[in-house]
């Protein structure tokens, strides 16, 4: 059997596992794996990160619930960190490239990615300094005083964080540590991490191990660039004053779906208080979007969040009303008003959903 299929069945009965929940099941398979020669590398790479990708998945398309999904992803860390305490020889821990962090923007609490990648450099014989989930950019500049890494693998999924991601990698340099950044947040052809900065970019862990291996020159350390260094654009202020207005852009979009699209009125407590979060999930995109001065950013997003709200049967026409309602409430910002009327036009040009699912 080629390692391909071999990968691929694995990946099969690990997605049975994490669905069932059996953490034992999915240890033990990882266990077997080892054994019958599969290596660790091929496990994360290729049989735990498409399962969690398809978790993601899954869940997007409502055919899991939150609490499953949250269930599958300890799992798959269980599995991770299995497989990390399973290299106990001195072998394993002898080869020293260099030292390099690993640590997700300040706000981003999906770490496996991450992790993931500290794993494949771990096994490609580099000291790593896992910092997990949400570190504040000011403690993970102590942490480059403190132990003089070679590079920092900073790690994001959201684009949100961006503006967070840009002082982290601002920060990093200014004390003479490169960055290479990854994760979806960064785009999938990297151009928000060179945009903001970065030394480098990598779109997988043996991208990221590569360009380790190419080398990442060390920056002179200097004062801390400001935003518009490297985003003029962002001497409008549209994006701060987005920002500053969240809470009443909110406010007053929810008051005007009222108007716009009745049906709304009849919502439960609940079901306006999510409501109220999808507004602010599209406020924080369109802020994002203006930071980065990238439209794309909210057009993914609004598209994504429409398909997700027709796999829950919610009509994905009120994103339409609340963009309008949106658009007029921004009407002396012209950058953010261009941003969403092409997002307007992405969801009236998005494939129609399948006959009798509501719109």
């Amino acid at each position: 059997m080629n390692p391909r299929s071999t990968a691929t069945e694995l990946a099969g009965r690990l997605w049975q596992a994490v669905t069932d929940g059996d953490e034992h099941a999915a240890v033990a398979l990882a266990r077997r794996s080892l054994a019958d020669g599969v290596g660790e590398e091929t496990l994360l790479l290729e049989v735990i990160a498409p399962v969690q990708r398809k978790v993601g998945a899954e869940w997007a398309a409502d055919r899991i619930s939150v609490a499953q999904e949250h269930a599958a992803t300890a799992i798959n860390e269980r599995v991770v960190a299995f497989l990390a305490h399973h290299r106990t020889t001195e072998g394993d821990r002898a080869a020293r490239r260099g030292r390099v962090t690993v640590s997700c923007i300040d706000g981003e609490w999906h770490a496996l990615p991450a992790r993931l990648v500290t794993e494949v450099l771990r096994l490609r014989g580099w000291q790593v300094d896992h910092l997990g989930a949400q570190t504040p950019t000011p403690h993970l500049v102590a942490h480059l005083h403190h132990t003089n890494p070679d590079a920092v693998l900073l790690s994001g999924s959201f684009p949100t964080h961006l503006p967070a991601a840009h002082a982290a990698i601002t920060a990093c340099q200014a004390v003479g540590v490169p960055v290479l950044a990854g994760g979806r947040a960064f785009g999938t052809d990297g151009r928000h991490a060179l945009a903001l900065g970065a030394d480098r970019w990598a779109a997988d862990a043996r991208g990221a191990a590569a360009a380790l291996d190419a080398g990442l020159a060390r920056p002179l350390p200097a004062a801390v660039r400001q935003p518009v260094d490297d985003l003029p654009h962002l001497t409008d202020q549209e994006y701060t004053l987005v920002v500053r207005s969240r809470s009443d852009l909110v406010r007053q979009t929810l008051a005007g779906l009222e108007v716009r699209f009745p049906a709304l009125r009849g919502y439960t407590r609940t079901q306006r208080e999510h409501t109220a979060q999808d507004i602010g999930h599209i406020v924080d995109h369109l802020a994002t979007a203006l930071y980065m001065d990238d439209a794309e950013i909210f057009t993914v997003f609004l598209t994504w969040t429409a398909d997700i709200l027709t796999a829950r049967h919610v009509p994905a026409r009120s994103l339409l009303a609340g963009l309008d309602v949106l658009a007029g409430r921004l009407g002396d910002l012209p950058r953010a008003v261009r941003v969403i009327r092409q997002g307007t036009a992405a969801l009236r040009d998005r494939p129609a959903p399948d006959p009798g699912t509501p719109a």
